[in-house]
């Protein structure tokens, strides 16, 4: 329910441990760092925009979480994007 953008890592992730986002900050198309912030996921450096481990917005200007493209695993360790 704090969350901007709700959507559970269930959702988020095909096959754990592996999470594969878009490194496109939703606010502005900065390149957020990674490890970053309070909850050690990513930190838009231009605007302050904060993401978790997911890649969910939760804080900053940004609107969106990071976003998780088409993808699919080839095999365990090969994941074939777009």
């Amino acid at each position: 329910s704090e969350l901007k953008d709700p959507q559970a890592d269930k959702d988020r992730v095909q096959k754990a441990p592996w999470l594969i986002v878009s490194g496109i900050c939703t606010h502005l198309g900065c390149v957020p760092l990674g490890h970053d912030g309070p909850y050690d996921g990513w930190k838009c450096p231009c605007h302050g925009s904060i993401y978790d481990t997911s890649g969910r917005i939760r804080s900053g200007p940004a609107p969106l979480n990071l976003a998780v493209p088409e993808y699919k695993f080839l095999t365990d360790t090969r994941v074939k994007i777009g």
